[in-house]
């Protein structure tokens, strides 16, 4: 600790470069953990419409539904009769003129559209699902979004290839700036680590010194951005939530923040990792340079 002081300079050089590092890794792994968020509840409205051949009857319909829906993609399957059909279509195309659908009292026109709406756990199976859906019997045709489904899984990919990238580019600023600072302190203590060698110190007692400077350093450069990256998200959070998202109207509910309570343990496990992980190891090999004198 005297020596950390002693060293001002170099140390809140150190805390404030891990500082920045762990600060930008904080904020990239807020977005990335909403943007990834906000596409997966998209998924969720993401269906697959299939409809039945004209010719079979509701039992059989039903009776093809519980098979599909026993396959472990599907997430949720939502039944449509053409009666209902019929009575959707009433309520979107005729509103304001339902003297026009009276017409088709006793003849519903959406006779043969009895269909079943199923919504996938993961979008990335859709293509097998969808080839699974046409091989069966009864089925004359599957609705689906090949498009959509394809730029999500896309993005998804995306999305974790740049985090790995991002997250390697901070570890390697912070390991060459924490070397760089155990280099300048051991250099400082030259004279101070020979005669501890002469007079018969061992290793672990030349090197626990930096080591412990270096896990203090990482320590420190991990909790401050913390702090201020827990109340940032949160100011941020409840601005969103009263004045953004309250305007995107149908979207308000996939364009919703994370509660900081459901990332920050895990960013926060993260970070304290990174600093004192770095602090503690670079200083280890760092310091065996200067062990030889």
């Amino acid at each position: 600790m005297k020596n950390i002081c002693r060293n001002s300079l170099f140390s809140l050089a150190s805390v404030a470069t891990i500082s920045a590092c762990i600060f930008l890794f904080c904020l990239f792994f807020s977005v990335i953990a909403n943007v990834r968020n906000i596409a997966g509840l998209a998924e969720t409205t993401i269906g697959i419409t299939v409809f039945f051949d004209e010719d079979m009857t509701e039992e059989e319909i039903l009776a093809l539904g519980d098979e599909i829906s026993g396959r472990p993609e599907v997430r949720e399957m939502n039944y449509i009769s053409a009666a209902q059909a019929w009575e959707n279509f009433k309520t979107e195309y005729f509103s304001g003129m339902e003297e026009l659908a009276e017409g088709f009292a006793d003849d519903n026109p959406l006779a043969a559209s009895a269909s079943y709406e199923i919504f996938l756990t993961d979008i990335s199976s859709q293509d097998e699902m969808v080839s699974y859906l046409q091989g069966l019997d009864g089925v004359r045709k599957v609705n689906y979004s090949k498009d959509v489904a394809a730029g999500f899984s896309g993005f998804n990919r995306l999305a974790g290839l740049l985090s790995v990238a991002i997250i390697g580019i901070l570890l390697a600023v912070s390991v060459f700036l924490i070397s760089n600072t155990i280099h300048v302190a051991a250099a400082f203590r030259k004279t101070e680590n020979q005669i501890m060698r002469l007079i018969g110190a061992t290793n672990f007692m030349i090197r626990a010194p930096f080591v412990v400077e270096g896990t203090v350093l990482g320590l420190a450069g991990a909790l401050i951005p913390l702090g201020v990256i827990y109340f940032l998200y949160r100011q941020a959070a409840a601005y969103a939530g009263e004045h953004f998202f309250p305007a995107a109207g149908g979207l308000g509910s996939i364009l919703k923040l994370l509660p900081i309570e459901q990332i920050f343990p895990v960013m926060a496990a993260v970070s304290l990792a990174l600093g004192v992980g770095i602090g503690f190891f670079v200083s280890f090999f760092t310091i065996r340079k200067h062990l030889k004198v």
